[in-house]
This record gives C-alpha cells, structure tokens and sequence, in this order.
C-alpha cells in the first residue's frame, strides 16, 4: 500500500510558529490588562468598606473624602487622582463615583484604553 506525503497529519512549523504567537499575545495583553482590573477590584472593595461604615449619611463630603483617600492607601490602589472621585453629601444622602480611565502601552505605538466607573449611593433625597 502506498502512502502519499499529502496525507501526512500534523502541526507544520509555520503552523507552529503562528500558534505561539498568537498564545505569546494573549498572554502579553492578559499580563498588561490583568493588573489595571486588580486595581479596579481594589477599589470596589474600598468603596464597599466606606459604604458600610457607621453614620455615613451625617457625615460632610470632606469626611467622606477623607475616608475614602485613607481605604485606597490601605490598600495600595494606584491611578487615581483626587480629581477622579466625586463626592456628593446631604443630610441623609451620599453620592460617591470614582471614575477613572488609563491608558496602558502594550508594544511600541500601540496602547490599550480602560475606562472604569465605580461607586454607590446611600440614604434618601
């Protein structure tokens, strides 16, 4: 029985060579973005700790400002300006939004754009 080369299976090295670089890109984008959503993470987590603290809705926007600023140096969270975060106070009412976007470069003139948006409100208008 003859068997012809045309038959043959398997992975060519160009066929290779495209595999690993497309698994080398996901992974250099994954290893880029990963952490800008870790910090992100970081900060839902602060905020949720300055939403379940006690008599939040009597206290001024500095205050909250305050509390807020302390939770992101707790815990470490980076790229955020004081400019990002806005606090809105009335007796009985809290609006906090921390809305920020960055901009990562991934291999020379190409970069990736991340908006994120977080917050919560608290209490009645």
């Amino acid at each position: 029985m003859k068997v012809s080369i045309k038959k043959q299976n398997g992975l060519g090295l160009i066929s290779l060579i495209l595999l690993l670089s497309l698994a080398g890109s996901v992974v250099l984008l994954a290893l880029k973005i990963g952490p800008l959503y870790l910090n992100n993470s970081k900060i839902a987590s602060s905020l949720t700790a300055v939403k379940n603290m006690s008599d939040l809705n009597n206290k001024s926007a500095r205050e909250i400002r305050t509390s807020i600023e302390k939770n992101f140096d707790m815990n470490y969270v980076d790229h955020v300006t004081n400019d990002d975060i806005t606090v809105i106070a009335m007796p009985g009412y809290v609006k906090v939004d921390v809305e920020y976007e960055r901009v990562e470069p991934i291999v020379g003139n190409l970069s990736v754009l991340v908006q994120f948006h977080e917050g919560f409100e608290s209490g009645n208008r």
